[in-house]
């Protein structure tokens, strides 16, 4: 979804000085990640992070880098958000705002942005929304965002990669980050703080939030993991997402592909939806503990804070 044109021109394609101050106006918009990546955040744009970074700061990045920001405005109820911007952004003042409240553009810019969408560059100069609606889109725009972030390797003076590892394409690989023999990274990726790759595994084309665990001879592809997860031995983990504080013991597989060859549907309500992909795994909620040998079949929503024991078939 692109900004409106009177909030792109002048404002992103200008030189900074001598334009209004930018007031940015967040607005909590209907999405279905409730519950899914931070098991006690309904809210996406704190608990969704991308580059070691929450959402909204990622977005607030953006726009600091083009303009002036002289407020921020979320909606009444998010304090705990407001805290997080106002520790990284001191000289930003932020406010609250009751619902359905409508503002009226007066001697400053005025940007509103929906709290479950992010800010990345167009690619011709302008910036862009892209809304993450459903759990599909996250993994969509995580693809984006290593596309359009991570352009050469960058590995931490402070990480650790055995000699017998192979770092292939752009990477980032942050502080306090081991990976151990016979490991292949295929970029783009990213992996975050102080995690850990075992002997042997190969990790392509994803976001490994901080702190996260994965075992012997693994493969992680295309997919995101929150943060703190641990994932055990002999693993396969394809176009997933998985919630923060997971745990998978060993031979547990997310199957991505139907017999049929048709599109992954996902249960949204009552209601099977076409996800528009051939490719698509499984959504595994924070604080899961799933047990060894469980296969998720393609499309597959595990609750926060589930277990599943080991050996079972997940299909419904």
């Amino acid at each position: 979804m692109n900004l409106p044109a009177e909030w792109l021109h002048p404002l992103f394609n200008a030189p900074i000085h001598g334009l209004l101050s930018l007031i940015i106006v967040f607005r909590d918009t209907p999405h279905y990640l409730s519950k899914i990546i931070a098991s006690e955040d309904d809210c996406p744009a704190s608990s969704v992070s991308f580059m070691g970074r929450p959402l909204v700061l990622y977005n607030i990045s953006k726009l600091v880098m083009r303009n002036k920001i002289d407020g921020i405005m979320l909606p009444e109820g998010f304090s705990r958000m407001a805290g997080v911007i106002s520790a990284s952004y001191p000289s930003i003042q932020v406010d609250e705002y009751k619902q359905g409240r409508t503002f009226v553009q007066a001697d400053r810019d005025m940007l509103e942005v929906p709290l479950n969408s992010i800010i990345v560059d167009s690619g011709m100069g302008d910036l862009v929304t892209d809304q993450i609606v459903y759990p599909w889109d996250l993994l969509r725009i995580m693809g984006r965002v290593l596309e359009s972030e991570i352009k050469a390797p960058s590995i931490s003076p402070n990480a650790t990669v055995s000699e017998s590892s192979i770092i292939s394409g752009p990477c980032i690989i942050e502080d306090g980050v081991f990976i151990d023999d016979f490991c292949k990274i295929k970029g783009p990726a990213y992996i975050d703080k102080n995690s850990r790759v075992g002997t042997g595994s190969l990790v392509r084309n994803c976001m490994i939030g901080r702190e996260s665990s994965i075992g012997f001879n693994c493969e992680i592809a295309r997919s995101y993991l929150a943060g703190r997860d641990r994932i055990a031995h002999h693993n396969v983990i394809l176009d997933s997402i998985i919630g923060e504080n997971s745990w998978m013991g060993g031979y547990v597989g997310t199957t991505n592909v139907l017999l049929n060859n048709q599109n992954v549907r996902y249960k949204v309500g009552d209601n099977l939806m076409d996800t528009g992909l051939p490719n698509f795994g499984a959504v595994i909620g924070a604080g899961c503990n799933i047990g060894a040998g469980v296969i998720i079949l393609p499309g597959r929503y595990i609750p926060s804070n589930s277990t599943i024991q080991a050996g079972t078939v997940v299909a419904k």
